[in-house]
């Protein structure tokens, strides 16, 4: 079977990935074929019959982003958050003071731990991951009689078992490493998923870890029965890709007003814990959704001319809503499939043993739950999220961040 590694893929900045399935809403008939040879590919390779080239890397649910290395443009080192590559006034902080000016409260109190132990080391380019903790973040707590270090950055606590956290508990940061980036200028970087850990300087005060996807344990692989149906979702998708109309698909991705409401309810879904069952009535409530959430907006605007211009937009998304009811329930079928077929492929890549155990913190204690998902890159750069919103994104959605922005 082939490795999940070393395919190195050229990408735009790596500021946000959607997940899987809402390539459907986001690159209509391109955006749902990819998705469909996606899983295919992924299909393919943990049956162990791999003829395309796909990447698996590990979402670990760090917090904040951070990047690090050299500006090109002046050759001097920096850390920062996703702000570094804002057009206007970028946050590269060169020194504590930058820091101190750029940011503030929890996320400052890490860029400066960062910068203290990433500024000494020689790099060679920029690159970007999670933080996972600084010292100050570290617990030993015993979970089902068992002592472990933990650490939550986000909303995952990620368990080290005590007799083998030296590395962790010896370190004043922790971070997991997954982008690199490459260019002339800060704006025309490009970026580069599957970071390896050789390409970062080393340093024993820091536990940096790279998001490549071992099989350790031999588990994550596919017998005949689990092949066979994940086969028959990806045909019943097929053939539901076909009774899609290029049209709506079309509008929808070009019209961001009717994308994101269609995405804002599914969410609300997610954040709810329910699983989309009934597909048409999935789709009355998307409707009623976008007619009220306009409906909304129209009544907060006083200026009767405002009023109007509003109305008129509501009107002519109404319209596009209610005549093509039919087709976003094909739309919501098809994402339905995609799920199927992304949480089969999801639950067998969850087999391999990690670095670190995960729970989630609940008013009873520690509950086992899996990491937060992969990420999945073909040959072309393309890369989307592999995430159990049942799972993962509603305790996302819901958790209490240690950190703030």
């Amino acid at each position: 079977m082939r490795q999940f590694r070393d395919f190195l893929l050229t990408e735009q900045k790596n500021l946000h990935l959607e997940h899987l399935e809402d390539e459907v809403l986001n690159g209509g008939v391109n955006g749902t074929r990819s998705a469909i040879n996606f899983l295919q590919s992924l299909r393919d390779m943990l049956a162990g019959s791999s003829k395309s080239r796909v990447d698996v890397t590990v979402k670990w649910d760090g917090a904040p982003a951070i990047f690090a290395g050299v500006n090109p443009e002046n050759e001097k080192f920096f850390v920062g958050t996703k702000g570094v590559f804002a057009k206007t006034k970028p946050k590269l902080n060169y020194s504590i003071d930058d820091i101190n000016t750029n940011h503030s409260g929890g996320l400052a109190d890490k860029l400066k731990v960062a910068f203290e132990v990433l500024s000494p080391l020689r790099w060679n380019g920029i690159f970007q991951g999670d933080m996972m903790f600084t010292s100050d973040d570290l617990k030993k707590e015993n979970i089902d009689g068992q002592p472990y270090v933990t650490f939550q950055p986000n909303t995952i606590v990620y368990a080290v078992p005590y007799k083998s956290a030296g590395s962790v508990l010896s370190a004043k940061m922790g971070v997991v490493w997954h982008t690199s980036y490459s260019g002339k200028t800060m704006e025309g970087m490009t970026a580069k998923f599957g970071v390896k850990l050789s390409q970062i300087p080393k340093t024993n005060q820091a536990w940096m870890q790279d998001a490549t996807y071992r099989d350790v344990s031999g588990t994550a692989t596919f017998n005949k029965t689990e092949t066979d149906a994940i086969t028959k979702i990806l045909s019943q998708a097929g053939k539901t890709f076909h009774t899609l109309k290029k049209n709506v698909l079309t509008t929808i991705v070009e019209d961001e007003t009717i994308r994101t409401m269609i995405k804002t309810f599914n969410n609300t879904k997610v954040r709810s814990g329910e699983k989309i069952k009934n597909t048409r009535m999935h789709t009355s409530g998307a409707i009623a959704f976008a007619y009220d959430k306009m409906k909304k907006d129209i009544s907060k605007v006083k200026r009767e001319e405002s009023k109007k211009a509003k109305q008129q937009v509501m009107d002519e998304k109404m319209k596009f809503f209610r005549s093509n009811s039919s087709q976003l329930v094909k739309i919501f079928d098809m994402q339905n499939l995609l799920v199927d077929a992304k949480e089969m492929i999801i639950r067998k890549l969850e087999g391999a043993k990690g670095l670190a155990d995960t729970f989630v913190k609940t008013d009873r204690g520690f509950r086992v739950t899996p990491a937060e998902g992969f990420v999945a890159i073909d040959k072309m750069g393309k890369a989307v999220k592999l995430v159990d919103r049942m799972e993962f994104s509603m305790h996302n959605f819901n958790a209490a961040k240690a950190w703030d922005k």
